[in-house]
């Protein structure tokens, strides 16, 4: 009886032991994932349901269904601001991809054993770890048509100065080249941790074959850096659909109205001259959801296709 009842009294301590090293990772990523459900997941969630709604945000919110998306339809067939934003958006993401290969050459630059490296790692570092808040002041200061470096420098050879954030046709251009200094140094950091990794067995493998410069770059060292590129494509994708800091601080949208992107105009619909409209900028914010989704599942649908060729 006695024998029993101390096995019985051990099992579930062995049972503990046993399993801890399986416990101890989800307990100490719990609160993390508390709050990513409570504070990412579950507002998106209230954005899709926000929008079938009219609602001021201090009243009771009216169910309307899908006028709010059919009222950006409207707006975006007779070129109104939401197809201004959307053309923008458009072009922060084709052109915020510029950062992607930038920041990988700037990585296989200082992943050389060169004299200094460690100061030009720090300096092509600096701008991540600026605020977007701060990058917008220099660029305004710099694109300044009185007194900034860029009409400086043209003035050198003889051309007048160049109003970049005044002008509707380059004001988007010049915000996007702002916004494309920090994140190039973020896809630095991405491909300089991805190129620490990569098996210098295979690289000289590839070199006792013959391969060298872009053939060593194309077949060996990018199939290894593919966990990387996914990680910059896709932070890249967010940052330019999510781009609020730099034009709000550059422009506020202007002028005119040109250089509005989605999540500005949401914010302008929602919660400012443009009155409150609560469901209507949550309609924006799922469009910008949906948009950002379909390019994150492409990706990961090209990954996949690769690695199950290979």
């Amino acid at each position: 009886m006695t024998a029993t009842t101390e096995l019985s009294q051990a099992e579930p301590e062995s049972w503990f032991h046993r399993n801890q090293q399986a416990i101890a990772p989800w307990l100490f990523l719990a609160p993390g994932i508390l709050f990513f459900l409570v504070y990412v997941i579950a507002p998106v969630f209230q954005s899709f349901n926000l929008s079938l709604y009219q609602w001021d945000g201090l009243g009771e919110a009216e169910y309307i269904g899908l006028r709010n998306y059919e009222d950006l339809y409207y707006e975006w067939v007779d070129r109104d601001a939401f197809y201004v934003s959307l053309k923008n958006n458009l072009i922060w993401l084709v052109l915020y991809l510029l950062a992607i290969p930038a920041g990988l050459f700037i990585a296989l630059l200082l992943n050389q054993t060169i004299w200094g490296i460690r100061l030009y790692k720090s300096l092509f570092f600096f701008p991540f770890v600026i605020s977007q808040v701060v990058v917008g002041l220099v660029f305004t200061w710099f694109y300044d048509p009185t007194f900034g470096l860029l009409n400086q420098f043209l003035g050198l050879f003889g051309a007048g100065p160049i109003n970049v954030l005044g002008n509707e046709n380059l004001v988007t251009y010049g915000i996007i080249l702002a916004g494309l200094w920090p994140q190039t140094a973020y896809c630095m950091i991405l491909y300089l941790t991805g190129l620490n990794a990569v098996d210098p067995e295979q690289i000289e493998a590839g070199r006792l074959d013959g391969a060298k410069g872009a053939r060593m770059l194309w077949y060996i060292v990018l199939p290894q850096l593919r966990p990387a590129t996914f990680i910059a494509f896709v932070v890249t994708i967010i940052g330019a659909l999510r781009s609020f800091d730099l034009i709000s601080v550059m422009t506020q949208g202007g002028p005119f109205g040109s250089s509005r992107v989605l999540a500005y105009y949401m914010f302008e619909v929602a919660l400012s001259e443009y009155g409150f409209r609560m469901g209507y900028g949550a309609a924006i914010a799922v469009v910008l959801f949906m948009i950002m989704m379909c390019f994150i599942v492409y990706f990961l649908w090209s990954m996949y296709s690769e690695e199950k060729g290979h």
